[in-house]
């Protein structure tokens, strides 16, 4: 026999629907806690539940003295490989073009220090536990709204005393492959694998979203044309309901 859904949660996906069809538009006010609550048949404590959803999922805002309204959505951004490919001449790294920036319109904030590998980060490294390295800890800015946050790992050996170990130089035009590049590293293959799920305490806190709004998680690696991994992103975070990764696949 089928288990009926709990009473918050036919109501969040009842007004759910009537967001995404249109009937309450952005900025839109939703009904109140009574009206619903006789609309609904269902006490107001079920109404006020299945609003906490909402707002937990970035559907809904409510501020005082103006009610529960329709909130704004963000605009969705493509991820495509074309964002590896630098421009001459146009200061850019793959975030602003990810986004569609100009370099005024981005902030990073950062974080440098160094460690030593993991068992995880060994592997990904294909080097020895322990190796020392350089993480980067980033919050990534899109007019200052806080839009993607990474660890960027580099292989001590190879920044030791360079200008790229020195946080001063963030951002660097061109991002990492520009960074290699100047102590002689060239980058011939990037690799990434992507994952899904709900955001951490941490990650819905730094990126300024509800805890019910899926974020999408990639690791990214550089490659050297020597076979060397000499960088790896782990992970780099955005939110999941925003984001959509473009394949293009070419069968010959």
């Amino acid at each position: 026999m089928a288990v009926e859904r709990p009473g918050y949660l036919r109501i969040a996906a009842e007004l759910r629907k009537r967001i995404s069809s249109g009937e309450f538009g952005i900025g839109d006010q939703i009904p109140t806690l009574p009206a619903l609550a006789e609309e609904y048949g269902v006490l107001e404590t079920t109404v006020r539940n299945a609003l906490a959803l909402l707002r937990n999922e970035g559907l809904i805002e409510t501020r005082a003295r103006a009610g529960t309204r329709v909130r704004e959505r963000p605009p969705i951004h493509r991820l495509t490989a074309d964002r590896y490919r630098n421009k001459a001449g146009v200061p850019s790294t793959p975030f602003t073009r990810d986004q569609g920036i100009g370099w005024s319109e981005y902030r990073l904030d950062k974080k440098y220090e160094q460690v030593e590998a993991t068992m995880e980060l060994a592997a990904l490294f294909e080097c020895e536990v322990g190796e020392p390295l350089l993480a980067r800890h980033f919050v990534f800015h899109d007019n200052d709204q806080p839009t993607q946050m990474s660890v960027s790992y580099l292989r001590w050996s190879d920044v030791e005393g360079s200008p790229v170990a020195d946080p001063i130089h963030e951002p660097w035009p061109g991002g990492t492959q520009a960074q290699l590049a100047s102590i002689g590293i060239r980058v011939t293959e990037i690799t990434e694998s992507f994952t899904c799920g709900m955001p951490t305490d941490h990650e819905s806190k730094t990126l300024k979203i509800g805890s019910g709004v899926p974020v999408l998680r990639y690791t990214r690696r550089h490659i050297a044309e020597d076979g060397r991994i000499v960088e790896v992103a782990h992970p780099i975070v955005r939110r999941g309901d925003t984001t959509v990764v473009d394949f293009v696949i070419k069968l010959d």
